[in-house]
């Protein structure tokens, strides 16, 4: 019932955007000197602003700067499944760049879509050839395709490191690390010949029993009943994915939009101010920060259920009882992957800790080829994005990728 009643809203409240979208979009309005007109057209904008949308935006990774010369950016599909396609970035071949080193960059499917990563890709494209999972809206997902759960995101990883072939690196950011790990201890036992070279942990709940933070005792705080009663829905219509189970989107965000109301208010503000005034370049920023972060991405039942229970509820990882189509998922398998676990110290959704104790799992992979690093003064997002990402965390990363592909 609850996401039908938010299809309904959505339904009744659509001629209405589409009304203040036309007004906000007119060239007339905002070139205008006179007030009363700009300030309407602000209005607009911003109410026709203030709604989720539910596709996923573009990455916008056009081009790249390599060695001080601009380089395009092709982005193809590689591999296509019900749940996720395989994307690759692919850049104009550079004199003298490594081409050699594919990097296989793992999104959450948390709410939000892969575009979340852009940043990220857009770094790790100066040096390297980048793919990334782009994680499918599950409202869009016929109910024919069947069920998607944690294992089965398990095996997407597989089979899209499998696509790229022998020598991948992967780097998988936040939720998506135990699935990460497990896929390649998976491939270690089975000597699979396109077992990655690395495995770059970033931010993610390996461990939630140390140091465990507001996310963390939430999880634990309640059944895992309690969640399926309340948090997941059957898609209405007219979606594709019709009947189908899934947490919405629009549930995490609301979360999240709850934890900071003011901060939005004050945005959607600033907004409107800044059309008013005429700062298109300030108004932007803000344009372009909610498109992101109001583009949201319904999760699978099962998945999100099975990582509430086993990941933060039951920790079935670090105990040794995460399994993956029956087989026990065994970290001591890996042998040859190269290990790297960053963190931020001031992460207040996967504390420090968390991410590193798949070092004392992995006891099979040589000192040697093990890294840990701890970025001080940043939260969970300035982990793989922003300045010190850029500037101090990604050189570690590169420096690990080229060790491990020697």
């Amino acid at each position: 019932m609850l996401y039908q009643a938010y299809q309904t809203q959505s339904d009744l409240m659509s001629p209405l955007r589409l009304m203040a979208q036309g007004l906000g979009a007119s060239m007339w309005l905002q070139n205008t000197e006179r007030s009363v007109l700009r300030k309407i057209a602000a209005a607009s904008e911003v109410m026709s602003r203030m709604r989720l949308t539910h596709s996923r935006p573009d990455y916008r990774i056009a081009s790249i700067t390599v060695g001080g010369q601009e380089t395009p950016v092709e982005e193809a599909v590689r591999l296509t499944l019900p749940f996720g396609s395989l994307l690759h970035f692919k850049k104009t071949r550079v004199l003298g760049q490594p081409h050699h080193h594919p990097v296989l960059l793992v999104a959450p499917l948390s709410g939000h879509f892969a575009t979340l990563l852009r940043e990220t890709a857009r770094t790790l494209l100066q040096d390297h050839d980048v793919y990334i999972t782009d994680w499918h809206n599950a409202r869009d997902v016929p109910l024919k395709h069947g069920a998607f759960a944690l294992d089965d995101y398990v095996e997407h990883m597989i089979r899209f490191i499998e696509a790229i072939g022998p020598g991948v690196h992967v780097v998988a950011v936040c939720q998506p690390c135990v699935a990460a790990l497990a896929a390649t201890a998976i491939m270690a036992e089975d000597d699979n010949p396109a077992q990655p070279r690395s495995l770059t942990l970033m931010a993610g709940p390996v461990d939630c029993r140390v140091n465990p933070t507001g996310v963390n005792t939430l999880a634990t705080s309640k059944p895992i009943e309690w969640f399926e009663k309340n948090l997941i829905s059957e898609v209405p219509l007219p979606h594709a994915g019709y009947m189908r189970r899934v947490y919405p989107g629009f549930v995490q965000l609301s979360a999240f939009l709850s934890m900071n109301l003011e901060r939005h208010k004050k945005a959607f503000q600033d907004l409107y101010q800044h059309l008013v005034d005429g700062e298109i370049d300030k108004a932007n920023v803000i344009r372009v920060f909610y498109e992101e972060y109001l583009a949201v991405n319904d999760l699978p039942a099962e998945f999100y259920l099975e990582t509430v229970s086993k990941v933060f509820q039951t920790y079935d990882l670090p105990l040794g009882k995460l399994t993956y189509k029956g087989r026990v998922v065994n970290p001591a398998a890996i042998r040859r992957t190269a290990l790297m676990t960053v963190e931020g110290e001031r992460d207040d959704i996967c504390s420090v800790g968390q991410t590193v104790a798949a070092h004392d799992l992995c006891t099979s992979v040589r000192p040697y080829m093990k890294t840990h690093h701890i970025q001080t003064g940043v939260g969970h997002y300035g982990v793989f994005s922003g300045r010190k990402w850029n500037t101090q965390i990604y050189p570690r990363v590169r420096e690990m990728i080229h060790s491990a592909s020697a």
